[in-house]
């Protein structure tokens, strides 16, 4: 079991369409610096950037508002993504069809991740978190 407090990163970003890229590479610098198993990083990768985006196209708040991005290793075998905007609209699971050219980005959030939700942000702020969690085939190892 975990012998190590949570390990967090966290990042805030402009609400704009670059903002998903530069999550990415921050991300994938954290998980390969945690030691995350590689298949676990880029599945890590793919739902980081779904959320990040979702963020920056429907988030309808003011364009000076920023995103936070959090990365948790609450444990050596969990990883969790939180996404926090300016908006308190809680997001819903779609159903696209063939023919729909957007809404799979939280069905794929849904399939590849362990659990999500969302929540409004605590007292004091404004907006919501979305999350996911991941479960690691093997331990990371946050601390080499």
């Amino acid at each position: 079991m975990l012998t190590h407090p949570v390990d967090v990163v966290e990042w805030m970003f402009p609400r704009l369409p670059r903002s998903a890229g530069r999550a990415r590479i921050r991300f994938i610098r954290q998980a390969f610096e945690w030691e995350v198993p590689v298949d676990s990083a880029e599945t890590g990768l793919v739902l980081l950037s779904e959320l990040v985006t979702n963020a920056c196209r429907h988030a309808r708040s003011q364009r000076d508002r920023m995103i936070g991005v959090r990365v948790l290793l609450p444990t050596d075998s969990l990883l969790r993504i939180e996404v926090s905007d300016a908006n308190a609209s809680l997001p819903t699971l779609r159903h696209a069809t063939l023919d729909d050219e957007s809404g799979r980005g939280l069905g794929l959030v849904a399939s590849l991740s362990t659990s999500w939700g969302a929540h409004l942000r605590g007292e004091g702020y404004i907006g919501k978190t979305v999350w996911c969690e991941l479960a690691l085939p093997t331990p990371a190892n946050p601390h080499g």
